[in-house]
């Protein structure tokens, strides 16, 4: 079942069906557990709780499932489900995480870089790092939207929804957000 090929539409309707068989719901998990793994770690700024973020996520997305209507992709809708459950996180924590960079997964080439040497390797290993660590040190109130827009694709309406923010207020966090992140991005390399 690593490749399956039910769409996400056909998998939430057999896992709503069969109460006790979960491999439909099992699937939807390993196709988008990356996704909501990945923006676990971005939104809270934390390698070490990810894990068990994301593992909350889908276990809010189980129970919930009764009450997704399909009025949005699976994808949209658990990411919801994420980008609430991490801000509530970030809330009782009431500080700043700081991210291990040990815990970073390492980089994979992909399919289009057949020249990938180790020197390249390396040089976007450090990359990623600088970049996480420029993010890492960025307040939440602009990080946050910023990763959202960015690196999730949301909309500036559906972040003002998730954030409970007006639509002017999102579009000028992310405007400084972008302005803040390249100021401090352009002052680590000189460090």
């Amino acid at each position: 079942m690593a490749g399956d090929s039910r769409s996400d539409d056909e998998l939430v309707a057999q896992a709503r069906d069969r109460r006790y068989d979960t491999r439909a719901f099992e699937a939807l998990v390993r196709r988008h557990q990356g996704f909501v793994l990945a923006n676990c770690r971005s939104l809270t700024g934390s390698a070490a709780d990810a894990d068990d973020l994301a593992q909350e996520v889908f276990v809010k997305a189980f129970f919930g499932l009764s009450r997704f209507e399909g009025r949005s992709a699976f994808r949209t809708w658990v990411g919801r489900i994420k980008v609430r459950h991490c801000l509530n996180h970030l809330r009782r924590a009431r500080g700043a995480v700081m991210v291990e960079l040990d815990a970073i997964a390492p980089w994979s080439p992909g399919p289009l870089a057949e020249e990938a040497t180790p020197e390249t390797h390396l040089h976007a290993s450090e990359e990623r790092r600088r970049v996480l660590r420029v993010l890492d040190t960025m307040p939440d109130t602009v990080r946050i939207p910023l990763l959202l827009r960015d690196v999730d694709g949301y909309s500036y309406a559906e972040i003002a929804d998730q954030l409970g923010l007006g639509l002017s207020a999102v579009k000028m966090r992310i405007k400084r957000g972008r302005e803040e992140f390249r100021r401090r991005y352009e002052g680590s390399r000189a460090t």
